[in-house]
């Protein structure tokens, strides 16, 4: 039941969003390019953050660059 205290998690790291133009999946609505964001958890191939609607989402991390 980690999913119901992840947006309580820790932030791992900040990352700004690049794009938002994704071929098979909607992000546009949910993700604003040039907006920085706080990393709740990650894995090999997503950054999971608290996205533009203000919920949890995970999304590939070609959509993000890490900030130094």
């Amino acid at each position: 039941m980690i999913h119901k205290t992840w947006e309580n998690n820790e932030t791992v790291k900040r990352i700004k969003c690049v794009h938002n133009n994704a071929e098979k999946f909607v992000v546009d609505n949910v993700l604003t390019p040039g907006k920085i964001y706080d990393v709740k958890n990650e894995s090999e191939e997503f950054y999971f953050v608290i996205d533009d609607s203000g919920r949890m989402g995970g999304f590939y991390k070609h959509y993000f660059e890490e900030k130094e």
